[in-house]
Parts: C-alpha cells; sequence; structure tokens
C-alpha cells in the first residue's frame, strides 16, 4: 500500500476536498462516488460523509492507497 503525507494549513479539510487536493480525483463528484460507493476509510472506519471535516493526524485509507494528514 501506498502511503502520503498530505500537509494542510487550515484546522482542518473537508473529505471530498481531500480527495481532490490529494489528487486522487480530479473533480468534487469523482470524490462524491468515491465516499458514497464505500471505498474510503476513515481512522479505519468506513466513511459516507463526503464533508466530515478531517484534522491533522487523521488517516483516510483507499484500495492501495493511505492518506495521513498534517499541520504546516
Amino acid at each position: 500500500m501506498k502511503t502520503e503525507k498530505i500537509t494542510i494549513s487550515t484546522d482542518y479539510i473537508k473529505l471530498d476536498s481531500l480527495l481532490k487536493f490529494a489528487g486522487v480525483t480530479e473533480t468534487g463528484g469523482e470524490a462524491k462516488e468515491l465516499v458514497q460507493m464505500g471505498k474510503v476509510l476513515v481512522n479505519g472506519e468506513p466513511c459516507q460523509m463526503r464533508g466530515k471535516k478531517l484534522r491533522p493526524g487523521d488517516k483516510v485509507e483507499l484500495p492501495e492507497l493511505e492518506l495521513t494528514l498534517e499541520i504546516e
């Protein structure tokens, strides 16, 4: 599994925005679809809320990819 650290400069980022920011999806629609299909785990739990607020230290897992949030 590929692991990436994503650095943000705000207190939080929404899940769909993170997927776009990290280059996992190209559009918000693609991010929404990926989340609704249940293919995204947040801190090891399935998450279908595309607006979920993620904070530094949170981990987002997708097939073949793990993203870890850090603060700038």
